[in-house]
C-alpha cells in the first residue's frame, strides 16, 4: 500500500520562458476559456467548499437587515448553460483561495483591490497574468493594506503567502496562465511535489502525470483494481514516485 508521506519535489528547470511585457488578449475560442469543470470538480481540485466556489463564480443572495441582498460574483465564468469553470477560472479561484484561507479577508474588499489592479494593469483577469507575480502582488497588497489597515508585518506575510500559491502556476509566452499544479496534500505546502498537472491541452484538463498526459484517475483505478505500483510504473514508463503521486492525488480528490 502507498504510504501517505511527503515526497521530495522534482528539480525544476533553470530555464524560464520569456514573457511579453504586455499580455496577449485571449481569443474567445482559446481552450483556456472553455467550460471544462463543474463547480464540484473544481472545488475538489482546489480543496474548497463547493458552495463557497459557487458563490465566487455565480454570486448568491443573502438576507441582511430584513431584506435580500445580492453578492456579485468575483470570477466571470463561461456564459451559457449550467455554471461551470474554465481553466482560467480555476487558476483565478486558486489565487483567491489563498487570500481567504490564510487571512479571511472580506470578499468585498478583495473585489475593490482587484478593481484597482484592473485599473492599474489594464487587465480584466490580473490573477492569471505573469505580471501579477511581479508588480501585481505589490500593488494588490498595498491597496488592500489601505482598505483593511493590515500591519506592515501582515503585508509581508500576505505577499509571501500569495507568492507561494503562485509557484503552483506556469505562464506561457503570452504572459497568461497555461498550466496549474494542484495541491495533493491537505497541508497545501508550496513545496509539495509538482508531479501532477492540470493542463487544458492534456487529458481534457483533468489531473495527469506531468509532461506525459497520463490520467491520474486512470492510474488510480488500476491501482485500486489490484495492480501494483511496480507494474503501473513499468506499463507507463514512469517512476514509482510519479505513480504514487497520481494515486494519492486521484484518491484525495475522490474523497
Amino acid at each position: 500500500m502507498i504510504e501517505i508521506s511527503t515526497l521530495p519535489a522534482p528539480k525544476e528547470s533553470a530555464t524560464l520562458p520569456e514573457f511579453n511585457t504586455e499580455t496577449t488578449p485571449l481569443e474567445p475560442t482559446d481552450i483556456r476559456l472553455q467550460p471544462a469543470y463543474s463547480v464540484n470538480e473544481a472545488a475538489r481540485l482546489l480543496w474548497l467548499n463547493p458552495s463557497t466556489l459557487r458563490s465566487w463564480v455565480a454570486g448568491r443572495d443573502y438576507p441582511a437587515a430584513g431584506e435580500q441582498r445580492r453578492f456579485r460574483h468575483l470570477i466571470v465564468p463561461p456564459s451559457g448553460g449550467p455554471v461551470s469553470l474554465s481553466f482560467i477560472n480555476l487558476v483565478e479561484a486558486h489565487v483567491l483561495s489563498a487570500l481567504r484561507r490564510q487571512h479571511k479577508l472580506d470578499l468585498g474588499k478583495i473585489r475593490q483591490a482587484l478593481d484597482y489592479l484592473r485599473l492599474e494593469m489594464g487587465s480584466e483577469r490580473p490573477l492569471v497574468e505573469h505580471r501579477f507575480e511581479t508588480d501585481g502582488i505589490d500593488l494588490f497588497v498595498e491597496h488592500l493594506g489601505h482598505l483593511v489597515a493590515v500591519t506592515a508585518g501582515g503585508q509581508t506575510t500576505m505577499r509571501e503567502m500569495i507568492s507561494s500559491y503562485l509557484t503552483r502556476i506556469e505562464w506561457g509566452r503570452d504572459g497568461l496562465a497555461t498550466r496549474f499544479f494542484p495541491f495533493t496534500r491537505t497541508n497545501m505546502n508550496a513545496n509539495d511535489p509538482k508531479m501532477i498537472v492540470v493542463d487544458p491541452v492534456l487529458s481534457f484538463g483533468r489531473p495527469s502525470i506531468r509532461d506525459t498526459g497520463i490520467s491520474a484517475e486512470i492510474v488510480a483505478e488500476r491501482y485500486q483494481a489490484g495492480e501494483s505500483v511496480d507494474l503501473l510504473s513499468s506499463d507507463y514508463g514512469c517512476g514509482r514516485d510519479q505513480i504514487e503521486e497520481a494515486v494519492r492525488c486521484a484518491l484525495a480528490l475522490a474523497a
